[in-house]
């Protein structure tokens, strides 16, 4: 019995470690050196929807801090009372229920889940093909595929975000930390590219 509990400790603590955020968000190789499964996974929702890694990474840092179950801080009831939170958005992507049910539907992947990196990336550049697809986007341009992200395919059609100044600077953080974060890759993406077994030892 003791040991059962062990192994039970053992593995909540393991889980707990893989879905704590990692510690250097400002340097992307070494979030890919702590979090040795995601680079793989970002680079195939890359290749699958023709969105850069730079660019979905910089927006789950916008959006979540890498946090696997971020949600949109409540609102306060006079300003002391935890009140209902603003929107259901939750996980990396911090997807809004409606927006993931679609996703899930037009991809076909059904048990896709909202708190998984995996999942959460591919939901990125699955959302920035539709913004290239139905507003013509670049999948390069990290600054209005942001925008289309934040203001829905319906509001950045009709310009919601030209008055709101504070989501255009953000809008331009995302799109300058992508270039940070291409410097960066382009230094370290080859030994990546090999693997943790394949960089010790060779």
């Amino acid at each position: 019995m003791k040991s059962v509990l062990l192994m039970v400790m053992a593995l909540m603590l393991l889980t707990g470690c893989a879905s704590a955020p990692p510690e250097n968000q400002d340097d992307i190789c070494a979030v890919f050196d702590e979090k040795t499964s995601w680079y793989k996974k970002a680079r195939r929702s890359s290749r699958r929807w023709g969105t850069s890694i730079p660019i979905m990474m910089s927006f789950i840092y916008q959006e979540s801090s890498f946090k696997a179950k971020a949600r949109p801080p409540r609102k306060r009831i006079l300003w002391v009372i935890p009140g209902r939170r603003p929107a259901s958005a939750y996980g990396y992507a911090q997807a809004t229920n409606e927006t993931w049910s679609a996703y899930k539907k037009s991809t076909g992947q059904w048990g896709a889940d909202r708190n998984d990196f995996g999942d959460a990336i591919d939901f990125i550049g699955w959302y920035n093909d539709q913004t290239y697809r139905r507003n013509k986007v670049a999948k390069t341009d990290g600054h209005n595929l942001y925008l289309a992200y934040h203001e829905g395919q319906g509001g950045f059609a009709n310009k919601s975000y030209r008055n709101k100044q504070w989501l255009i600077d953000v809008a331009k953080k995302v799109s300058d930390r992508a270039g940070t974060y291409r410097t960066q890759l382009n230094g370290c993406e080859k030994g990546l590219r090999r693997g943790w077994f394949g960089r010790l030892f060779f």
